[in-house]
């Protein structure tokens, strides 16, 4: 086991949404380290599942736990509380398995998406302020993220992916718009295309980038990366 998170929450059903942290192994040697990224992860994986109107208000939450503001509860409709009796416990890990392959071991029994968002998202707050500046990129990197989250290698390339090439470009830097509609196919457009347009346009061009539909495996990660980063800049 290389890093875990145990979070308590309320059932779904319930009528008070409720969030505790529980264990934390989070090391943030080398940092983001492996603690950072399991947070990425849990933050990836179930993002995905929550309101899609709620992501502008994980990100703030992001800059606000980062900075060590005081957080007004609740958040993302759930109460954070140190109480755990009447909760649900969650456990999700990272690993190393015998052929030496990382491993995410997410919570198979309970789904209880936004407290797990929400546990990984404080449990950064806990990390001291330097290597936290680093978690919490790896956690913004994550939020809304729209790859094969069941994909270990494709999920943790993305997380600990820098966008190199995205930060190397000339053009990227002078015109992001511009560099992220190319990322997506489109030609040089006088206004950027809806969001239905931009949505499919991205989902489609994911589908042609993951290695089981015959994308190359050696640049799955990186362009799925690139394509991710290219929808942020133009859903923003």
């Amino acid at each position: 086991m290389l890093a875990e998170l145990e979070v308590y929450h309320s059932r779904p059903i319930a009528p008070t949404r409720r969030v505790a942290i529980g264990r934390a192994t989070l090391p943030v040697d080398d940092s983001p380290g492996f603690g950072g990224l399991l947070l990425g992860a849990i933050v990836a994986k179930y993002s995905q599942m929550i309101d899609p109107e709620l992501l502008e208000e994980l990100e703030i939450l992001s800059y606000q736990v980062e900075q060590g503001q005081r957080i007004p509860q609740p958040r993302l409709r759930h109460r954070l509380q140190k109480d755990r009796i009447g909760l649900t416990r969650s456990v999700h890990l990272l690993e190393r398995l015998p052929n030496n392959k990382l491993h995410l071991n997410f919570e198979a029994q309970h789904k209880a998406a936004p407290q797990y968002v929400l546990a990984a998202v404080y449990s950064a707050g806990t990390i001291q302020p330097g290597p936290r500046a680093d978690v919490m990129k790896v956690i913004r990197r994550a939020i809304g993220w729209q790859g094969d989250a069941d994909s270990d290698d494709v999920l943790l390339s993305h997380l600990s992916s820098r966008f190199e090439r995205y930060a190397l470009s000339s053009s990227s830097q002078a015109n992001p718009v511009a560099w992220a509609l190319e990322v997506l196919g489109f030609e040089a457009l006088d206004d950027v295309p809806d969001a239905d347009t931009l949505r499919k346009t991205f989902r489609s061009a994911l589908r042609e980038a993951h290695p089981d539909v015959g994308g190359d495996t050696d640049d799955a990660a990186h362009r799925i990366a690139e394509l991710t980063e290219a929808r942020r800049i133009l859903l923003a």
